[in-house]
């Protein structure tokens, strides 16, 4: 009997722009792949696309699959060209039959996830970006049994809020906020799980009563003023979406990084200032992009601001406020943005998103732009 995991969604609607009628496989793309565990779908979608995003249209969910949904450790794909020249991947039917021991995990619970789980999941179990205004409304720790500054598993939490009894509760610390570089506005609030508690007795709040608690999980220091939320509230999130580039142009920025470092590499998080407002969802894959550094040219030529005389830089400063025209002598060049790098978004807010470096050609900082023209 099989358990089949959320799907992937690999929508054969999904429309992608400029995209070419065949889709360009790698000049050393493999004709057979046989899936090996802990693979990922953007694994293998980068063995034979050098833009892993167009996979649906690699994949088209072959009616010969018998789930076509999912892909498991031991599935032989090979690659065939279909009547009108476009290369498609399919599952090969024969190395099954003729293999019956080449699959290495049962079909089940073990279908390949679209990014790496032990990269990600950290951010999908025990990070949120909460709005602020709605922190304050939620229930928070009063104090303990034990007068103690950790606690453990067995002690009693007092909270304010009034609270389900034998309901779970996951216990939040409240962190820095996600501020947008430019303007400052306070995108959402940081919050890192702590631990579990489990109501044993409701609370009357409007008559100073507190609802009682017990710890049944820490993850690390509970502290007076940590919020509670209902257990796995925003932590239900699919390993499994679809692959895709957005529909219309979108430009953000790194806003910050979880790890609270400035720059990045592969397989790193980084916070955008993009959320669901400007229609980012899970799966979309983005170019990071930087612009390059301004050079002042003057009479003792080109040359970087840090390296100019104040005299110059101050005429670059006039020279950008009044269109290059403020001294005859002197040129602002304002240079081109360069991509550095891509990235795909994996769990989405309503003004910020987490996102995984898939690709860098130099270190990637806040500040650098995420962008689809």
């Amino acid at each position: 009997m099989k358990f089949p995991l959320v799907a992937i969604i690999l929508a054969l609607s999904t429309s992608f722009g400029a995209i070419a009628d065949v889709l360009k496989i790698k000049k050393d793309a493999p004709k057979q792949y046989v899936v090996k565990k802990g693979d990922t779908l953007w694994d293998i979608s980068g063995i034979y696309l050098d833009e892993p995003w167009l996979w649906p249209e690699l994949w088209q969910m072959n009616p010969q699959i018998d789930n076509p949904h999912l892909i498991y450790p031991g599935d032989a794909l090979a690659l065939i060209y279909d009547a009108d020249g476009n290369p498609r991947l399919v599952i090969n039917k024969a190395y099954r039959k003729l293999s019956p021991q080449g699959r290495i995990t049962p079909k089940g619970l073990n279908a390949i996830t679209t990014l790496p789980l032990q990269m990600i999941k950290p951010y999908l179990s025990y990070e949120q970006a909460i709005n602020s205004d709605d922190i304050k409304n939620m229930p928070y720790v009063l104090g303990a049994n034990e007068n103690t500054k950790t606690q453990t598993l067995g002690h009693i939490l007092y909270v304010k809020g009034d609270l389900k009894v034998h309901g779970a509760y996951a216990i939040y610390n409240e962190g820095e906020p996600y501020r947008d570089l430019n303007t400052g506005e306070v995108l959402a609030t940081r919050a890192s799980y702590v631990g579990m508690a489990r109501a044993f007795r409701s609370g009357d709040e409007s008559n100073g009563v507190p609802s009682s608690l017990r710890v049944e999980s820490v993850k690390r220091e509970i502290k007076q003023g940590d919020f509670l939320m209902p257990a796995m509230e925003g932590q239900l999130l699919p390993a499994y979406f679809d692959i895709h580039r957005p529909l219309e142009p979108v430009e953000g920025q790194v806003i910050a990084s979880p790890r609270q470092v400035r720059e990045f590499s592969t397989m790193d998080v980084v916070v955008l200032n993009l959320g669901s407002e400007q229609n980012i969802e899970p799966g979309h894959v983005l170019d990071l992009e930087r612009e390059s550094p301004t050079v002042i040219d003057g009479p003792r030529g080109p040359r970087y601001p840090e390296d100019s005389s104040k005299f110059e830089k101050l005429l670059s400063d006039a020279s950008q406020l009044f269109s290059n025209k403020a001294d005859e002598d002197n040129t602002t060049w304002k240079m081109p943005k360069e991509k550095v790098g891509e990235l795909i978004v994996f769990k989405v807010y309503d003004k910020v998103s987490y996102a995984l470096i898939t690709k860098n050609q130099h270190p990637i900082r806040v500040g650098d732009i995420a962008v689809i023209h």
